[in-house]
């Protein structure tokens, strides 16, 4: 591994250049190496992270992908690094133009990680160099501890998605007037609302009453308006006080709480285990938003590298050279996802249609097929839009709020399913539908949403861990529940009880009836039987599981 020579690092400085001036944003450093294709493939399985700390997992995935390319050589492009400066990497064999479409996509990425405000919690130091720590420390504790290091980073992996990235992400964006007292914030927002239900005059009318009281008296105001609340609501003072203790106690994930909390950790021949901890949790807060983003990611690099490229005069002679990367990269394929593919003609799609001013309410408001068709207002605010979308935007927001009906039919995408042909005995894909709304759940499917579990201060009682699965309609992984549970009883140093909603019986298909002249998605066909939910209880004690029907 080396960094690139000088002609090539011209190459990427006249990329940077071309990128400025179409409004990216990214820091001036950067550092770019040169390396192997196998070299990229040990890169990727630590999540593009070649300092991260070694697992063993990590070395699984290195022999699995040197697996893959024995049989299917391919060739990786590159591999960027969300750090301080970024760090990209790219083969020791690409010709110059091909570079020149490289950087551009790479340089995408990094305006994407410098600018999207789900990294924000990642912009003010290098990762990179403090990963390097973190390795060389578990390294130490390696040779001190042997095994057992193992063990604590397998079971703290078993719940590092469980991780607070969206209440680390509040912490930073969200800060409290410092004016107003938690006691107003607590009765506006918690106590008029969730306790008392006022409706909005009854609300409106206690705001008037508390302006009234502090333009009277801007110092004692306040205080005589909540003397007036007690005296009219005597459970007031408690139950704010209640809320406090409870705010203070609240962990902003498992991960934390066991750490803050758990009697074996607080041992001073355990605390190795809780610098072991922290650079897990520590990793995977960090790589939350990346896989919160890909489609976003990977669909804007896309976007730049073929919109920069294109005009680019140093590429003369290599236009079907590129058309045909370009389209290995970047082609939709009609069964499955191509993140990149996707989100390029996402951005495609609205950048189009903010130039139409197709983004405004008065085109939401136009139901005509004719008028919606020739809407053009000509507005020239396409590339100020999809900016704003790339910095505030997620996948989930990106999918929900822009993949609609029009967006579908331009693209001739559809659902794709599957179907058993009997008498040729193969499978058969076909169109199941090209509603956008179905198109669009198919999407939302295939994202990444970790269950919420959450700790149960109230039910954690003595030595007994108790948690508590927010039901979403997705049920937990059942063969994964003992071993986590067995590895948050090590680390939490009692019983764990786990609850959850599981579904009662086998959801087995039942055969109805033939009905003549219905159409066979009506009649004759297997129709799933209506899933029934029951509460359960699993309890792990002694390492030995048990389950309660709640």
């Amino acid at each position: 591994m080396e960094l690139i020579d000088q002609h090539t690092k011209a190459i990427m400085e006249g990329c940077k250049s071309r990128a400025r001036d179409a409004g990216l944003r990214f820091e001036d450093e950067s550092l770019e190496y040169i390396v192997t294709n196998r070299d990229l493939l040990e890169l990727s399985p630590k999540v593009m992270m070649p300092t991260l700390y070694d697992y063993w997992v990590h070395d699984v995935e290195v022999l699995k992908e040197k697996g893959k390319y024995e049989l299917y050589p391919g060739n990786p492009y590159e591999t960027v690094i969300n750090t301080r400066p970024a760090i990209s990497f790219y083969n020791d064999n690409n010709p110059d133009w091909l570079n020149v479409m490289i950087f551009y996509h790479v340089l995408g990425h990094i305006d994407f990680f410098q600018n999207n405000l789900f990294f924000r919690h990642t912009w003010d130091y290098d990762f990179n160099g403090e990963a390097l720590s973190d390795k060389r420390v578990i390294a130490k504790l390696r040779s001190e501890r042997g095994r057992w290091v193992d063990y604590v980073i397998e079971f703290t992996r078993g719940i590092d998605n469980l991780v607070g990235y969206h209440n680390l992400l509040s912490g930073i964006f969200f800060q409290p007037d410092a004016s107003i007292s938690e006691k107003v914030n607590y009765y506006f927002d918690i106590y008029l609302q969730d306790t008392l239900k006022v409706n909005i005059s009854k609300y409106i009318k206690a705001i008037e009453r508390y302006n009234a009281n502090l333009k009277a008296d801007p110092a004692m105001g306040e205080q005589t308006f909540f003397s007036r609340v007690e005296q009219r609501h005597p459970e007031f003072a408690s139950l704010f006080k209640k809320h406090q203790e409870e705010k203070r106690k609240k962990p902003k994930d498992l991960l934390q709480f066991i750490m803050e909390n758990s009697k074996v950790l607080r041992r001073e021949e355990n605390e190795w285990m809780l610098m072991v901890m922290q650079v897990v949790r520590k990793t995977a807060l960090f790589f939350q938003p990346q896989i919160r983003t890909k489609i976003m990611n990977e669909g804007w690099a896309s976007y730049w590298h073929e919109t920069l490229f294109l005009s680019d005069d140093r590429i003369k002679g290599h236009e079907v050279d590129f058309a045909r990367v370009n389209a290995g990269v970047t082609a939709m394929p009609r069964v499955g996802l191509n993140p990149y593919a996707l989100g390029m003609r996402l951005f495609y799609f609205l950048e189009e249609m903010a130039e139409k001013g197709k983004v405004s309410w008065d085109f939401q408001r136009t139901h005509d097929a004719r008028q919606r068709k020739t809407y053009d207002q000509k507005t020239g605010q396409g590339k100020d839009f999809i900016f704003k979308v790339r910095e505030n935007l997620s996948d989930f927001t990106f999918i929900h709020q822009f993949v609609d009906q029009d967006f579908v039919d331009v693209n001739k995408l559809f659902v794709a399913g599957r179907r058993l042909n009997q008498q040729k005995m193969v499978w058969e894909y076909y169109v199941k539908s090209r509603n956008a709304q179905a198109y669009r759940e198919m999407l939302m499917s295939s994202l990444y949403h970790p269950p919420c579990i959450t700790v149960d201060l109230e039910k954690t009682r003595e030595n007994a861990l108790y948690l508590i699965h927010q039901f979403e309609g997705k049920p937990l992984l059942a063969e994964y529940i003992p071993n986590t549970m067995l590895g948050i009883e090590y680390l939490w140093g009692g019983p764990v009880q786990l609850e959850t909603m599981e579904v009662m019986g086998s959801p087995q298909p039942r055969q109805t009836p033939a009905i003549p002249g219905l159409p066979a998605a009506q009649s004759g066909l297997p129709k799933p039987r209506e899933i029934k939910w029951r509460k359960v209880l699993y309890t792990m004690k002694n390492r030995k599981i048990s389950k309660n029907i709640l």
